[in-house]
């Protein structure tokens, strides 16, 4: 019995240091929790995400919303099944500790703090006074719809329409003496000339997707929310139906409607940036560009635009292979050598880019996709780059022609040795307005309007016994 007294108190005093080391662990748990509380509060959105008049809904609760001081390591199944059964469409925020001794260096300068898509409502901080109006030119079958939209939003809702001054001067609409007292109440703009940016509260589109992009031009910084009306040849963006406009416009001005943000792309053409010499662009050890062959004096920014598809690169008229430079963060990273390259958002990668290969992405996925245009490599393949970054293409030195770039298929004009085109991404992206819901809105364009994945259905065996067995 004696012998057993000290190893039974060895045991005591081993579990009671054991006890001890483990109150000292708990003591330090809850300042590293509060530490995951102060970094689940996400921040409000900036304002100029929210198109001036569109705002978002209310976050949920502190109490709901962040972790708990007194969760302790017995609760973590219980937080786990909270966050399952949370709807995020971004993924929950990322625990910024790993282990019990590493964590990520806190980082002041964030670049965008967005709310979860899934929670994304348009609402109205003052009822929509000026609704702009885009029809699709040069399509006889619009007039009807167009003459009983205005009809609509002016003698029913008393609102101020805006359209294009060609859209009025139309001879249809001139000739026809119903229209005329409507006709008389719009007010018109023509592009380039006037400046339409800061009074209009919402966008209306009737036709296909080249309203919403003409609509996305029109708006270099805030842009309105858009209702579109799948009215042209394909519609993947326009997601209303016409039938049922007078309806689906009051629940637009009732609110609460979802929206999906639609990223765009900030572009700057650059001429004269670099001088024109051998080792301008030399793959040096590290892939950068000399910094003393950039004359920021001589470099002119000629056109700053704002792009909702994709910048577009290629070979132009000639019959040379397009020869660009890519840069990633001032970082070379490849010669692109084809018929060119495409740089396109989400929106745009079931546009141009889906034809030349690249995936199809979700729009509220923070990307940036580069494609290649029928490249002379096998091994090319499309890539996605973080939304943040800054992508640079010039003129290779060895190119034997000039290229050429266009925005959202405008503005085509030609890149000389020594331009540069810089892309990122823009902060005032463009908010469409959803007929459903953001997810099921872009499925169904998918299968409607590119038909995908549709083929003819695989038929049942009558027999249930399996076919190798029957075979044998």
């Amino acid at each position: 019995m004696e012998d057993e007294l000290p190893s039974r108190k060895a045991e005591e005093g081993g579990s009671s240091k054991r006890s001890q080391r483990q109150q000292e662990r708990q003591g330090k748990l809850p300042r590293r929790h509060k530490e995951v509380k102060r970094s689940l509060q996400r921040p409000d959105c900036p304002e100029h995400l929210s198109g001036g008049s569109v705002h978002w809904l209310p976050e949920q609760p502190e109490s709901e919303a962040s972790v708990s001081v007194e969760d302790t390591a017995e609760s973590c199944p219980k937080r786990w099944d909270r966050c399952r059964r949370g709807h995020f469409l971004h993924g929950p925020y990322p625990d910024t500790h790993f282990g019990p001794k590493a964590c990520v260096l806190p980082n002041p300068t964030s670049v965008m703090h967005i709310q979860d898509p899934a929670s994304q409502r348009l609402t109205w901080s003052k009822p929509p006074l000026n609704v702009l109006v885009i029809r699709k030119i040069r399509d006889e079958t619009l007039l009807e719809p167009f003459k009983e939209l205005c009809r609509f939003l002016v003698e029913e809702k008393h609102l101020m329409v805006y359209v294009e001054k060609k859209v009025v001067d139309d001879g249809s609409l001139m000739t026809d003496d119903s229209f005329s007292a409507i006709r008389n109440q719009l007010c018109t703009f023509r592009e380039g000339y006037d400046d339409i940016s800061d009074c209009i509260d919402l966008i209306i589109c009737l036709g296909g997707d080249g309203t919403l992009l003409y609509a996305s031009s029109l708006f270099q910084g805030s842009v309105p929310p858009v209702m579109a009306f799948h009215l042209g040849s394909l519609g993947f963006l326009a997601p209303f139906k016409f039938e049922s406009f007078k309806t689906e416009v009051d629940k637009v001005f009732e609110g609460n409607a979802a929206i999906i943000l639609r990223s765009r792309l900030k572009v700057k053409v650059v001429k004269g940036m670099f001088q024109r010499n051998e080792q301008l662009f030399s793959t040096q050890e590290n892939g950068i560009a000399p910094h003393n062959h950039i004359n920021n004096e001589a470099g002119k920014i000629t056109l700053q635009l704002q792009v909702l598809n994709e910048v577009v690169v290629d070979r132009g008229p000639s019959s040379y292979l397009s020869d660009v430079d890519l840069y990633l963060d001032g970082r070379l990273i490849t010669s692109v050598q084809g018929d060119g390259v495409i740089v396109s958002t989400p929106t745009g990668s079931t546009a141009y880019a889906g034809a030349a290969g690249a995936s199809m992405i979700h729009p509220n996925v923070p990307a940036i996709m580069v494609t290649p245009i029928c490249p002379h490599s096998l091994s090319f393949r499309p890539i996605v780059v973080p939304a943040g970054v800054e992508l640079m293409i010039t003129l290779s030195p060895d190119a034997r022609n000039t290229a050429w770039v266009s925005f959202d298929g405008r503005k085509r004009q030609e890149i000389q040795h020594g331009d540069s085109i810089k892309i990122t991404t823009s902060c005032f992206p463009v908010p469409s307005i959803c007929c459903h819901d953001l997810v099921y809105d872009w499925f169904d364009s998918l299968a409607q309007c590119l038909h995908w994945n549709i083929r003819k259905k695989q038929t049942r065996l009558t027999d249930a016994s399996d076919s190798s067995e029957t075979d044998n």
